[in-house]
C-alpha cells in the first residue's frame, strides 16, 4: 500500500514519490518524475519526466514544472507559476538537451512568476508575484519585476531585512550631515561628502547582505557612482563593456569611483558590511541599467 496520497481524479505516473507527500485533484505526474517526501502537489499541476522534487516541497495550484527543472527541500512554488525549458522554442522541434533550472533549498517563487531556462534561483530567495527571472538569483535576494531585478534581501522567513537609504531634494546636494543621518549611529567621518571627486546628490546604503551572494549588476547611464567601506568588507567589481577591474574594500573609508556607463557588482561582503553608495545625480534621472545585456548596448552605443 502506497505510503502516498494521490487523489482518485489525479494521474501520477511515476513510482518516485516520498512518504506522506499529497497529489491533489486534476493533477498530472509523468512517469520518470520524482518528488521526495511530505510534498504538497495542488490541483492541475503538471511536472513532466526529467524533475527532481526535494522534500517538503509545495507546488500551488496551476504550477507547470517541465523537464530540466530541479527543486530542492523546502522550495515553495506559487500558484500559476510556471518553469520554461527551450531557450528558442519552435513548434515540433525538440532540443537534444534542455537546460538545467535549480531552484536551491528554502527559495520561494510567487504566484504567476516565470522562470526562464538554465538559471539558478539561490538558496531563501523570494521571487515576487508575476515577475520574470531571466538570469541568476543571488541566495536570499528579494527579486521583482520583469526582468526581475534585485530590490533587497530577506531572511529565513521572506521578510525584508532592514537597509536605510537617504536621498537627497532634487535641488540641493547632499552634505555630510545628510550621510551621517543616513547611517543611523553608526561612527563616520565629517569628510566623507567633501571628499567625493563631484557633487553628491542621492545616497544610499547597503548592509545585511547574505554571503558570499553576488549584488545584481547595475550602471548610470547619467551619473558616476562611488561606494564607500562604513565597516565590514567587500569585493567590487568593474566592467565598462571592454576591460574589468576588481578592488577589495577591507577597511573603514576606504573608497572605489565607478564611471558613468560601468557595470559594477560586490561580492564577498562580510556579515557586518555596511557599504555606503554616493551619486552624482538623483535616483530618477541617473539613468539606472539593472540589466547587463542593456548595458553593453549602451556602452557600445558611447563607444
Amino acid at each position: 500500500m502506497a505510503d502516498y496520497f494521490v487523489h482518485d481524479k489525479a494521474l501520477c505516473e511515476t513510482p518516485h514519490v516520498g512518504k506522506g507527500t499529497r497529489i491533489w485533484a486534476f493533477a498530472h505526474v509523468l512517469g520518470k518524475a520524482k518528488l521526495g517526501a511530505d510534498c504538497n502537489v495542488g490541483d492541475h499541476v503538471f511536472v513532466e519526466n526529467d524533475v527532481l522534487i526535494g522534500d517538503r516541497v509545495t507546488l500551488k495550484n496551476g504550477v507547470q514544472v517541465w523537464d530540466g527543472v530541479r527543486l530542492e527541500d523546502d522550495v515553495f512554488v506559487g500558484p500559476n507559476a510556471t518553469f520554461t525549458n527551450d531557450v528558442y522554442p519552435r513548434s515540433r522541434q525538440r532540443p537534444a538537451e534542455f537546460p538545467q533550472t535549480l531552484v536551491r533549498r528554502g527559495a520561494s517563487i510567487g504566484g504567476n512568476a516565470t522562470i526562464l531556462p538554465g538559471v539558478t534561483i539561490g538558496e531563501r530567495a523570494l521571487v515576487g508575484a508575476g515577475s520574470v527571472v531571466t538570469k541568476d538569483v543571488p541566495a536570499g535576494a528579494l527579486v521583482v519585476g520583469n526582468p526581475a531585478r534585485v530590490i533587497g534581501y530577506v531572511d529565513d522567513q521572506g521578510r525584508p531585512l532592514r537597509a536605510t537609504s537617504a536621498a537627497a531634494p532634487a535641488s540641493a546636494p547632499v552634505h555630510a550631515g545628510d550621510v551621517r543621518a543616513g547611517l543611523e549611529g553608526h561612527t563616520f567621518s565629517d569628510d566623507v561628502a567633501s571628499s567625493v571627486p563631484f557633487p553628491v546628490r542621492h545616497v544610499f546604503v547597503v548592509s545585511q547582505v547574505p554571503s558570499p551572494a553576488v549584488s545584481a549588476g547595475l550602471a548610470l547611464r547619467l551619473a558616476e557612482l562611488q561606494l564607500v567601506c562604513v565597516q565590514g568588507a567587500v569585493t567590487v567589481d568593474q566592467f565598462d563593456g571592454v576591460r574589468r577591474s576588481t578592488q577589495a574594500l577591507t577597511q573603514p573609508g576606504q573608497r572605489v569611483t565607478v564611471p558613468r556607463l560601468t557595470w559594477v557588482q560586490w561580492r564577498d561582503a562580510s556579515p557586518d558590511l555596511i557599504l555606503l553608495g554616493l551619486q552624482s545625480a538623483e535616483a530618477d534621472v541617473a539613468g539606472r541599467l539593472d540589466d547587463e545585456r542593456a548595458f553593453l548596448l549602451a556602452a557600445g552605443a558611447a563607444r
